[in-house]
């Protein structure tokens, strides 16, 4: 039986830092900082779309985040195919 999201997150809570292996992390040294870059995510624009309704309440099901996920599908969708129609 898997954990839930809760308990997961309370899992991680309870270990103390001093028991976490850094070992296989890299330092950030100056070299790093000099090439990072900051990316903004891309805006958000409204729209209306309809959905068939069991689609639409199956999202709604999984909880907060519903739209987040709909946007996640449909950009997967798009990731996969846009290379087949350019």
């Amino acid at each position: 039986m898997s954990l839930s999201r809760e308990q997961r997150l309370k899992n991680l809570d309870e270990i103390k830092g001093k028991e976490i292996d850094y070992s296989d992390i890299p330092e950030l040294d100056e070299a790093f900082w000099e090439n990072a870059v900051i990316e903004h995510p891309e805006k958000k624009k409204p729209v209306t779309l309809r959905l068939d309704a069991d689609v639409l309440e199956w999202f709604r099901s999984l909880g907060k985040g519903y739209q987040t996920r709909i946007n996640s599908v449909l950009r997967s969708f798009y990731e996969a195919h846009k290379k087949k129609v350019s």
